[in-house]
C-alpha cells in the first residue's frame, strides 16, 4: 500500500472530525427548526449521523484509518504498542489535536450555516451518574465493535457497522452516545440541540476513558491476542507509514 505522509493523515482526521460534528450539530439545529417533537428531533439527528458517519469512514478511511475519535486512536496505540504495529506516540500526538481542533471547527461551522452565534457555550447540563454510565457503555461498545471486527478479520464491515452502532446507541444509551472525547469538547461550543455544557465535559470524557479501558479489556477476553494485522488499521486499512515498514526496521 502506498505510504501516506503523517501530515496528510492528520489533515484527514481534522477534516473528518469537523465534518462529523458539523453533521451532528447541524442536523440537530435543523431538526429543532422543523419539529417541536423531541422524539422526532432525536430521530432526525441520529439518522443524519448514521449516514454521515458511514460516508466519512468510507471516504477518509483509506487516508487516515478514519479514527475521528481520540478513544479509538488511544486504543489502537495501546493494543499495538508491544508488537509495534499500532500508531506511534508521534502519530498519536498528531491525531489527537487534529481531532479536537476539527471537532471544535465543525461546531462553529454548523452554527455559521444556521446563522447562530459562532461560539456560544452550551447551557445543556448533562451531569448525572446515569449519563456517565451511558457514556461508559457507549464507548466500550464502540471499542469492542471496532477492534473485535478487526480481530475477527471482518474489518470490511466496519463503516456500516460503526455507523449502525452509533445510530442504535443514540437510542439505547441514556447519554445519546457521544462516545468520543473530541466530539464532546466540540459540542460544548454550541448552545443548540446537540450541545453539552462545558462543566459537563470533564465527567463525560472521564466516563469515555473508562469505557475505552472496558472495551479494550472485553476485546482481549473475547478475541484474544491480535494477529499480524496493523492495530491502527482497525477502522479502515490505510497507508500508515511515511516509510515502508521494512525500511524503518519495524
Amino acid at each position: 500500500m502506498t505510504a501516506i505522509p503523517l501530515a496528510r493523515r492528520a489533515a484527514a482526521e481534522l477534516v473528518g472530525s469537523a465534518a462529523l460534528v458539523a453533521i451532528v450539530v447541524g442536523s440537530g439545529i435543523q431538526a429543532t427548526e422543523l419539529s417541536h417533537d423531541v422524539g422526532v428531533q432525536l430521530l432526525a439527528n441520529s439518522l443524519a449521523t448514521v449516514f454521515g458517519l458511514g460516508v466519512l469512514i468510507a471516504l477518509l478511511g483509506p487516508v487516515s484509518g478514519a479514527h475521528f475519535n481520540p478513544a479509538v486512536t488511544l486504543a489502537a496505540w495501546w493494543t499495538g504498542r508491544r508488537a509495534g504495529d499500532g500508531p506511534s506516540p508521534r502519530e498519536v500526538a498528531a491525531y489527537l489535536p487534529a481531532q479536537i481542533a476539527g471537532a471544535i471547527g465543525g461546531a462553529v461551522l454548523a452554527d455559521a450555516m444556521f446563522a447562530k452565534p459562532l461560539v456560544h457555550w452550551s447551557g445543556h447540563d448533562r451531569s448525572a451518574p446515569h449519563l456517565w454510565l451511558g457514556e461508559v457503555v457507549a464507548t466500550a461498545g464502540l471499542i469492542l465493535l471496532i477492534f473485535g471486527l478487526a480481530r475477527a478479520q471482518r474489518a470490511h464491515f466496519t463503516p456500516a457497522a460503526v455507523a449502525s452502532y452509533i445510530g442504535a446507541a443514540y437510542w439505547f444509551t441514556s447519554s445519546t452516545s457521544f462516545a468520543n472525547p473530541a466530539v464532546t469538547i466540540g459540542r460544548a461550543f454550541t448552545d443548540t440541540f446537540a450541545g453539552i455544557a462545558p462543566a459537563s465535559v470533564p465527567a463525560f470524557v472521564a466516563a469515555q476513558l473508562v469505557g475505552l479501558a472496558v472495551g479494550v479489556a472485553l476485546v482481549a477476553v473475547l478475541f484474544g491476542r491480535p494477529d499480524a494485522a496493523a492495530a491502527d488499521d482497525v477502522v479502515v486499512p490505510h497507508g500508515k507509514h511515511e516509510h515502508h515498514p521494512a525500511a524503518s526496521g519495524r
